[in-house]
Parts: C-alpha cells; sequence; structure tokens
C-alpha cells in the first residue's frame, strides 16, 4: 500500500526521486574543461602515459580525501590530517631503523621478517586512529568546535615527528616502497600502480559504509541535522568520534604509502596535504556544512585536482608560445620575458587561482539550484 503521506508532501516525492540540478553536474563539468584545455596546450596530454602519471599522483590524496569526507559528512573539519600522516610516516621509519628491525640505514631490512615488518606498519596506523579517536572524544565532550581541537593536535603530531627524527631522514620498510612505486603494466603505456588500487579498495568501501549501512545513514543525519537526529536516537557524539577516528585511519594509510613513494621518511613531506585534500573533497561537491556529499564525488575532486597540478607541470611555455598564431617578433617578445623562465614559480599560483575559479563557479550553481 502507498503511504498517503508520500502522495501529498511534495517534500517526501523530492526525497524519493530526487531531481538532478546542474550544481550536481559541475564538479564534472570542472573536469571537462580542465581536461579540455590541457588536450589543447599539452603535446599528447590525451595519452595512456599521463593517465598513469594521475592515478599515481593521486593515490595518497584519494586515500587521505575519503576519511575527509567522512568527517566533513558529519560538519566537522580535521586540520591534523597532514601532520598525523607525517607522525605515522616517522614512526614506520624510525621503528624500522631500530636494532631489533633493519637497523641504521635499514642495513638488515633483507633479515626482518614479514611480522615484524607487519608490526612496524601496523603500530603508525594504531597511533593514528588512536589521534583521530581522542581528538573526536575532546571535541564532543569539550563542546569546542573540531577545528580547534584538530588545529592543537596538528602541532603536538607535528612536534612529535620533530622529537621522533631529530630532523634525519629515515628508511622505509620495502613492501611500503614497492606499494608506493610499483605498477602492472596493462597494456601499451598504461600503467595500474598498486597504490592507486589500495586507493579505489579505501575509496569502494567507504562508499558501502555510507550508503549501504546503518552507520553510513547516521553519519548523514549527523551532518544535516544534529539535534534532529539526536532526537531520533542517533547517538551523534558516537558517529563524530567514529568519523574523526576513520579519518586518522586513512591520514596514516596515505603517510605510509607517500614515504614508501619516496622511499624514504622527512620532515618536509606531507607540507600540502590537507590543503590538498580538503580542496579534492570541496571539489567534489562534499558541502563543508554537512549532509552532503559522497564518496563518489570525492573520486571527482580528485581527479580534478591531480589532473590540474599533472597538466600544469606537463606543461611548455615555450612551446606553447611558439604555437600561437603570432607574428615573429611578438613571439620573441613574450620567449625573452622573464616570466617564461620563471614558470616553475607561477605553477603555485594558477593552480590556486583555477581552484578558486572552480569552487566559485560550484558555489554559485549549488546557491542557485537552492
Amino acid at each position: 500500500m502507498t503511504d498517503p503521506v508520500a502522495r501529498t508532501d511534495p517534500a517526501v516525492k523530492s526525497f524519493a526521486a530526487p531531481a538532478y540540478r546542474l550544481g550536481d553536474f559541475a564538479p564534472v563539468i570542472s573536469l571537462g574543461l580542465i581536461v579540455l584545455v590541457f588536450s589543447l596546450i599539452v603535446e599528447r596530454f590525451l595519452s595512456l602515459g599521463t593517465l598513469s602519471l594521475v592515478l599515481q599522483q593521486s593515490a595518497v590524496l584519494a586515500i587521505v580525501a575519503t576519511g575527509l569526507t567522512f568527517v566533513l559528512l558529519c560538519a566537522e573539519i580535521d586540520l591534523s590530517v597532514g601532520m598525523v600522516a607525517l607522525l605515522s610516516a616517522c614512526l614506520c621509519g624510525v621503528l624500522w631503523e631500530q636494532s631489533f628491525a633493519a637497523g641504521p640505514k635499514g642495513a638488515h631490512a633483507k633479515d626482518v621478517g614479514l611480522l615484524a615488518t607487519a608490526l612496524i606498519v601496523a603500530a603508525p596506523i594504531v597511533m593514528a586512529v588512536f589521534a583521530g579517536w581522542l581528538s573526536g572524544r575532546l571535541t564532543v565532550s569539550s563542546g569546542l568546535p573540531s577545528f580547534i581541537i584538530t588545529l592543537a593536535m596538528m602541532n603536538i603530531a607535528l612536534g612529535l615527528a620533530r622529537f621522533l627524527t631529530r630532523s634525519e631522514k629515515f628508511s622505509v620498510p620495502p613492501a611500503l616502497a614497492s606499494l608506493g612505486n610499483d605498477a602492472w603494466r596493462l597494456f601499451g603505456d598504461l600503467r595500474l600502480p598498486r597504490s592507486a588500487v589500495l586507493a579505489a579498495v579505501v575509496m569502494l568501501i567507504a562508499h558501502l559504509v555510507l550508503q549501504h549501512t546503518r552507520f553510513g545513514r547516521y553519519v548523514y543525519m549527523t551532518g544535516g541535522n544534529r539535534d534532529a537526529a539526536r532526537l531520533a536516537g542517533v547517538r551523534t557524539d558516537k558517529i563524530v568520534v567514529a568519523c574523526l577516528a576513520l579519518c586518522g585511519l586513512t591520514a596514516a594509510i596515505g603517510g605510509l604509502v607517500n614515504a614508501g613513494r619516496l622511499n624514504s621518511v622527512s620532515l618536509d613531506q606531507n607540507a600540502d596535504l590537507l590543503l590538498d585534500a580538503v580542496a579534492c573533497v570541496v571539489l567534489g561537491g562534499t558541502s563543508l556544512f554537512g549532509g552532503e556529499g559522497s564518496i563518489g564525488r570525492t573520486v571527482i575532486g580528485v581527479l580534478t585536482f591531480t589532473t590540474l597540478k599533472v597538466g600544469l607541470n606537463l606543461t611548455n611555455v615555450e612551446r606553447l608560445i611558439k604555437s600561437l598564431p603570432l607574428s615573429p617578433a611578438w613571439k620573441e617578445k613574450l620567449l625573452d620575458a622573464s616570466w617564461v623562465t620563471q614558470f616553475d614559480l607561477l605553477r603555485p599560483f594558477l593552480l590556486g587561482v583555477v581552484l578558486l575559479m572552480a569552487l566559485v563557479i560550484h558555489g554559485r550553481l549549488v546557491k542557485r539550484n537552492s
């Protein structure tokens, strides 16, 4: 029998069969425009080699952005992900070079057993989950905004990383180096990085949790209207704590994969990881105010951000100027300009400008549709 409320209440009708709006397609449109622009200005941008590069560079961001998606969906924020990822990598490197493991500089790496390696990798993950859990507990018990608590946790993690490493470099287990750098060659120039496969598995599990479990529904309810969710019997405090703990878990995994990709651990890693991961989630259309978003949107955001970075890195300004329909005199003037030789310094600026434009356009579309 059809529910009479569903027949008469427009809100119930729209919930049962949501109408797609232009703002919902803004992330895909942004990605398409970025691919189109770079395909015109970068030689062989639309190639299997570029796709492999995008997959490899997006793996760490995808893993970390997955945990941040949970946190943002429940209307919180975690500013400590970058430093928690760094601390996880540093702890792994320090443990790996102890006398009971591989020794200084990993001299005895071949003698370390699988169980010892697993414990050395698991210890930083447990530590990061505890850090996220502690941030969540302090957030719900103190009543302070999560960005204040996680800001303090960010400094704690950075301080511990400096204390552990004494600003020195450390090696990592060969298993992490293999995970961060090895890939399966499929055909032609297309290579499937192992780190990308891990990121896909993490995001698939997160998608299933959000879309097909009670916990996922509670995350959306907590972010959409926390008071109403609490009145409905949802233990919103536990949801917040669990999401921040999950964010710590993905931060640790991302930090370890990144350390493996670089084949070492140092304090200058993950400096931009927080801002890049937040940009990926927001570019995908997940609301900073909670209750709206998905892992699928985060995938689009990660691909958009990584494609933009890869495209800027592959851009050859001199070749671009020579291909312009200008007179030889004008081309000579442009090639002699100082900014051409200093284009590498302008890449972060251009990245920020394009990201700002994409975010503003997406925000205006969402505002217009609402």
